[in-house]
């Protein structure tokens, strides 16, 4: 079975929890091994849903397919179970990620705040024998100031013998895939090469994290809680490695979906707790987020900061007119009649194809375009906004929307703690090591003679 699209004889991309009846045998829970009153119902195994492929033909070596399948839940609990062991030499220091598209999820699955859902998650993950959880948002930070100052490189750099514009996000790991094996070039050096807030936390983690707290990357289990599939996918894109050690950034992604349906089936009695920071015993008090709708915002930022740099202006609100359809957005800076910046979102693959149909003819009027795969955004990644049938869930993903655009916006100019590990992590703004941690390469295989037909 594959799906309508698939040129290849068999798809293993996308993972969703098969009929909840189809459960392992192979992984206790940790509320089963505690002998709590109740238990965890077992988490299905991951299968593959073949109409969610978003980057089919080749996305997969078979090696990567058999990774793939050990990202789910089964696998932290086998990390959970390992921990109370008494081999101490097998434990490992338990760290989750969590996305900031996952907590309005959270929030409107259980009906509370968002800062009362980040409580109740991390008290629950706490519960079960994590030891730190911590927001992503301050890897957001990085991969936005970063793309920042590539964007104003590449406009300095851009002319008609050198085409680096427009400039493409990379932060959607379902988008980059598609690039990489089906497009390649000459889509691929058009690719943001700031890596993925994703990547930027693995490094957070394995590296700066480890070293203060005295730890080797390999004795970290780093878990991100993200709101789509396509991010088991990008654990496996790259991992930290440094002089003396090499290791996967993430070593398990799970969906929110799979989170929810964890707490759903507990027992356990969970007390809140608030997010813990990188910073030695420090809190996260609040949740903020970046000025997107519904995603991490790269176009508001980038544009806000090019503005300054470029054109000494100052943009307070960033007004977005949709094109085509609500999918397709366009942003732009005029002055004295004329287009200084020409921005765009592209969400979903209708509107990404034609987006590269008018790149491969030279015809994209755009500086910059945000790319995700999924229509809508990330709010609406397949791992949390979705019915048990596969649907959208329309009422669900509108209260996301709302609470999510409830969140305080915190511009990433103004982390104090983003300049500190600039100097003492990365050994400066622009120094080699900060380049090596924050930027990434891609693939540039000759594009499929067929990749431009696919109808999505």
């Amino acid at each position: 079975m594959k799906c309508e699209h698939c040129t290849r004889k068999e798809c293993i991309k996308k993972t969703k929890t098969d009929d909840q009846e189809n459960v392992s045998e192979e992984a206790p829970s940790p509320a089963q091994d505690n002998g709590e009153k109740g238990e965890f119902h077992k988490l299905a195994d991951a299968k593959i849903f073949l109409s969610d492929c978003l980057a089919c033909d080749s996305c997969l070596t078979a090696e990567e397919g058999v990774q793939l399948s050990q990202q789910n839940a089964k696998d932290f609990f086998r990390v959970l179970n390992l921990n109370k062991k008494c081999d101490t030499s097998k434990h490992k220091v338990l760290v989750v990620s969590v996305c900031p598209q996952s907590l309005p999820y959270f929030a409107a699955k259980f009906n509370l705040s968002v800062t009362d859902a980040s409580r109740r998650l991390c008290g629950f993950l706490k519960s079960l024998g994590v030891h730190y959880v911590f927001d992503t948002t301050i890897a957001v930070d990085f991969s936005i100031l970063e793309s920042q100052k590539e964007f104003v490189r590449r406009y300095h750099q851009h002319s008609e013998e050198a085409h680096t514009l427009p400039m493409l996000t990379s932060a959607c790991p379902g988008w980059v895939r598609y690039a990489e094996r089906v497009l390649g070039r000459p889509v691929t050096p058009h690719l943001c090469t700031a890596k993925s807030p994703q990547q930027v936390m693995g490094s957070l983690v394995k590296d700066y994290f480890a070293r203060q707290q005295n730890l080797s990357p390999e004795k970290i289990f780093h878990v991100i809680v993200a709101p789509c599939y396509d991010r088991k996918l990008e654990a496996l894109r790259e991992g930290f490695s440094s002089a003396s050690h090499s290791s996967r950034g993430a070593d398990c992604v799970l969906t929110s979906g799979e989170v929810a349906q964890m707490m759903e089936q507990s027992d356990l009695s969970v007390q809140d707790a608030t997010v813990d920071t990188l910073f030695g015993d420090s809190k996260e008090e609040r949740v903020t987020r970046h000025d997107g709708a519904s995603s991490d915002g790269h176009l508001a930022h980038v544009f806000r900061h090019a503005a300054k740099e470029l054109f000494d202006e100052d943009v307070e609100e960033v007004t977005y007119r949709a094109l085509r359809n609500k999918d397709f957005q366009e942003v732009t800076l005029e002055k004295n009649g004329q287009v200084l910046l020409r921005f765009a979102a592209a969400y979903g693959f209708r509107n990404i194809q034609n987006m590269i149909l008018k790149l491969k003819k030279g015809a994209l009027p755009y500086h910059f375009v945000e790319v995700l795969a999924c229509p809508g955004g990330c709010l609406n990644g397949r791992g949390q906004a979705q019915t048990r049938d596969g649907r959208v869930d329309k009422a669900l993903l509108r209260q996301m929307e709302g609470i999510y655009s409830d969140i305080p916006v915190r511009p990433p100019e103004t982390s104090a703690h983003v300049q500190e590990l600039y100097q003492q992590w990365l050994e400066g703004v622009d120094s080699p090591k900060a380049q090596e941690t924050l930027h990434t390469t891609f693939q540039s295989p000759e594009p499929c003679a067929h990749g431009l037909d696919i109808r999505w």
